[in-house]
């Protein structure tokens, strides 16, 4: 992750208010998560698939896709959106928590040699 553009972040984490909060409440239950890879047995992965899983992790971290529903983004507030590339900026961890969006934080070595 060593390419990451500091500009496409928020200079500081931008905490949501209260009414934000509520808003977004509603889609928390329809976020969606994509499998952790460390919980598929090699046996059942193809090169294929080992590949792409490889292009999300490193030697210390499992990364995971993210799924927002439509209408959340709508309600996410304007300053977490990036208008240059039409998706929402790198987030800082207490930003994307207080969307609700909850991941473990987890240290993974690969079982791959």
């Amino acid at each position: 992750m060593a390419d990451v553009d500091p500009n496409r972040k928020n200079k500081a984490p931008r905490p949501l208010s209260d009414g934000e909060k509520l808003r977004l409440e509603e889609f928390i239950e329809s976020i969606h998560y994509s499998a952790r890879s460390a919980h598929i047995p090699e046996s059942h992965i193809s090169d294929q698939v080992a590949d792409r899983l490889a292009r999300y992790s490193d030697d210390h971290y499992e990364y995971r896709h993210v799924q927002l529903p439509k209408n959340m983004l709508k309600a996410i507030p304007k300053d977490y959106h990036d208008p240059q590339k039409g998706t929402l900026k790198l987030l800082w961890e207490e930003e994307w928590r207080a969307l609700g969006i909850t991941q473990v934080r987890c240290y993974w070595l690969p079982h791959r040699t």
